[in-house]
C-alpha cells in the first residue's frame, strides 16, 4: 500500500498545543481516555484473584487453576497483542476518536459475556476477546493523549495514566473480598466481572467529548477541522495566549503505506526500534514473574484462597505510588537516567526477592512487603516503556509503534511467561518460583542496559522535535 498525497500545509498546531496552560480540557482528556487503564487493572486482578473460586466445584465452569493463571492469562495478552496491532494499523489510517470509541466497546462487551461463561472453553474465548479489546486501547489512547497533552507535562502524565491501571488492580483486589466471601461460588465472580462493565459505561460517557488529534488531522488532509479544534480549546481556556513563532510545512497524505511505517523503524530508527523492545519485554517479563501468579503463589506456599485480594492490594497501591511520585523526575531529572534508574532497581530488588523466597524467610506479609517496594520501582519503569514508543517515533507511525512494541514486547513475555512461571509455581518447590522471579529480574536488568546506550533525550521536547512527521518538507522518503 502506497502513500496517497492531498496537499501541502504549513502549520501551527503542534506549537499551539504545546504551549498550552494546563486546564480543565486537559482534565477531561485525562478522565476521558487515561481511566479506562483503571478499568483493565479491576478486571485482569480480579481474575487473578478469583482464580482459586473458580476452580472450586459449583463455580460454574469446569476449569482448574492453573488454567486460569496460565492458558486463561496466556490468552488475554495475545488476545491484547492481536487487537494492538489491528487497531494500531486502523488508528493511523482511520484517527484515534474512531478507534478509542470502538476499542473500549469490543472490551465492554467481551467482558460483559465473560460473566455469562458456563463452561471452560467460553470463558477462554471472551478472555481472548477481552484482551483483543485492550490491545486497541493501547495503542489508540497512548497516542492521543500524547498527541493533546502539552510537552512539559507530558512524561509525568503519560506516566501517571499508565499507572493507575494499578488503581483498578487496587479496587479489583479489594471488591474479590466480600464476593468470595459473601456471595455463592457461581455469582460472585459474574458479579465482579458486571462491575467492571458499569464504570466502563461511564467512561465512554466522558470520552464522547475528547475530540480527534489535532496532529492527525493536519496531517491526513483535514487541516482547517485541526485548527478549529484548536481554537475551541483556547477559547475555553481563554487569557492572554503568546502566538508562538515555530510552524511546519506538511505534504498531507490520507493514508501512510506500510512499505513507509516499515523503512521507518528498521531503516531510519533502527537503534530506538532495539530500545523499544527491550524495555516492552523487560518489562512484560518482570510483571509476568509475579501479577499473573499472585493469587497462585499465596495459595500453593501460604494456604492463603479467598483473602487474596488484601494481599494484592497492597502491591497494587505501591505500584501506583511509584508513577505518581516519580513521574515528575522522567521531565526534570530526564528520560535515560530515570528509565535506566527504575529498570534495573527493580531488577536488583526481584533478585533480593527471589533469593530470600528460596531460603524460606518470607512469610506471606514480608513477601508481599518485598514485592510493594520491587513494584514501586518498576511501575514508573514499565510506564515510561508505553510513554518511549509513543514519542520517538514519527507522527504517522504512532500507533502502530505502539501497537508493534506492545505485541511483540508483549508476547514475548506474557504469553511465554504465564505459562512458564504459573507450571513452576505448581510444582510447590520454592526453588522453581524463585527461578521465575530470576528470570523476570535479568530481563529487566537488561531492559535497563539497552536504555543506557540508545535512550533517547525526549524530555520537555515537543514530538516534532524528537522525530518529525514523516510528511514534514526536507523528511527524506522511500
Amino acid at each position: 500500500m502506497s502513500d496517497v498525497e492531498v496537499g501541502t500545509v504549513t502549520t501551527k498546531v503542534p506549537a499551539r498545543l504545546d504551549r498550552l496552560p494546563w486546564s480543565r480540557w486537559h482534565w477531561m482528556i485525562v478522565i476521558g481516555l487515561g481511566t479506562v487503564w483503571i478499568l483493565d487493572g479491576l478486571e485482569v486482578t480480579i481474575v487473578g484473584n478469583l482464580s482459586a473460586q473458580l476452580a472450586k466445584p459449583g463455580s460454574g465452569l469446569d476449569i482448574t487453576q492453573a488454567q486460569v493463571a496460565g492458558m486463561a492469562a496466556a490468552l488475554y495478552v495475545a488476545g491484547a497483542c492481536s487487537g494492538a496491532l489491528f487497531f494500531g494499523w486502523l488508528t493511523d489510517r482511520f484517527g484515534r476518536k474512531k478507534l478509542f470509541l470502538i476499542t473500549l466497546l469490543v472490551y465492554l462487551a467481551a467482558t460483559l459475556m465473560t460473566a455469562f461463561s458456563f463452561s471452560a472453553w467460553w470463558f477462554f474465548l471472551f478472555r481472548f476477546m477481552t484482551g483483543f479489546g485492550i490491545g486497541g486501547e493501547y495503542a489508540a489512547i497512548n497516542s492521543a493523549i500524547d498527541e493533546l497533552i502539552p510537552s512539559k507535562h507530558r512524561g509525568r502524565i503519560d506516566i501517571i495514566i499508565n499507572g493507575s491501571y494499578w488503581l483498578g488492580a487496587a479496587g479489583g483486589a479489594l471488591l474479590t473480598v466480600p464476593l468470595l466471601n459473601d456471595l455463592p461460588v457461581n455469582i460472585g465472580w459474574r458479579v465482579a466481572f458486571g462491575l467492571g462493565v458499569v464504570l466502563g459505561l461511564a467512561i465512554l460517557l466522558v470520552r464522547r467529548h475528547v475530540p480527534e488529534s489535532p496532529r492527525w488531522l493536519f496531517i491526513h488532509g483535514r487541516g482547517q477541522e485541526a485548527e478549529e479544534i484548536v481554537d475551541d480549546v483556547e477559547r475555553q481556556i481563554g487569557g492572554d495566549l503568546p502566538e508562538p513563532s515555530r510552524s511546519m510545512t506538511i505534504h498531507q497524505r490520507r493514508s501512510i503505506g506500510f512499505v513507509r511505517i516499515a523503512h521507518t523503524m528498521v531503516a531510519l530508527y533502527p537503534k530506538r526500534t532495539v530500545l523499544g523492545l527491550s524495555l516492552f519485554i523487560g518489562q512484560a517479563f518482570l510483571y509476568n514473574a509475579i501479577t499473573f501468579g499472585y493469587a497462585q503463589i499465596l495459595s500453593t506456599f501460604y494456604g492463603i484462597e479467598t483473602h487474596t485480594g488484601y494481599y494484592f492490594a497492597v502491591i497494587a497501591v505501591g505500584n501506583f505510588l511509584g508513577p505518581l511520585l516519580l513521574g515528575h523526575l522522567f521531565d526534570t531529572v530526564g528520560r535515560v537516567p530515570m528509565i535506566s534508574a527504575t529498570y534495573i532497581g527493580s531488577g536488583v530488588l526481584l533478585l533480593g526477592t527471589a533469593w530470600l523466597f528460596n531460603q524460606g524467610v518470607l512469610t506471606a506479609v514480608t513477601l508481599t512487603a518485598c514485592w510493594c517496594v520491587v513494584l514501586f520501582v518498576a511501575s514508573a519503569g514499565a510506564s515510561s516503556a508505553y510513554l518511549t514508543v509513543s514519542e520517538i517515533f514519527p507522527m504517522e507511525t504512532r500507533a502502530m509503534a505502539i501497537a508493534f512494541f506492545f505485541a511483540i514486547g508483549t508476547a514475548a513475555g506474557g504469553i511465554a511467561g504465564p505459562l512458564v512461571f504459573s507450571s513452576l509455581v505448581e510444582s510447590g518447590v520454592p526453588g522453581d518460583t524463585a527461578l521465575a522471579f530470576a528470570i523476570g529480574a535479568l530481563v529487566m536488568i537488561a531492559g535497563g542496559l539497552v536504555e543506557v546506550f540508545l535512550g533517547v533525550k525526549a524530555e520537555r521536547k515537543g514530538l516534532e522535535d524528537i522525530a518529525a512527521p514523516l510528511s514534514a518538507a526536507g523528511t527524506p522518503s522511500t
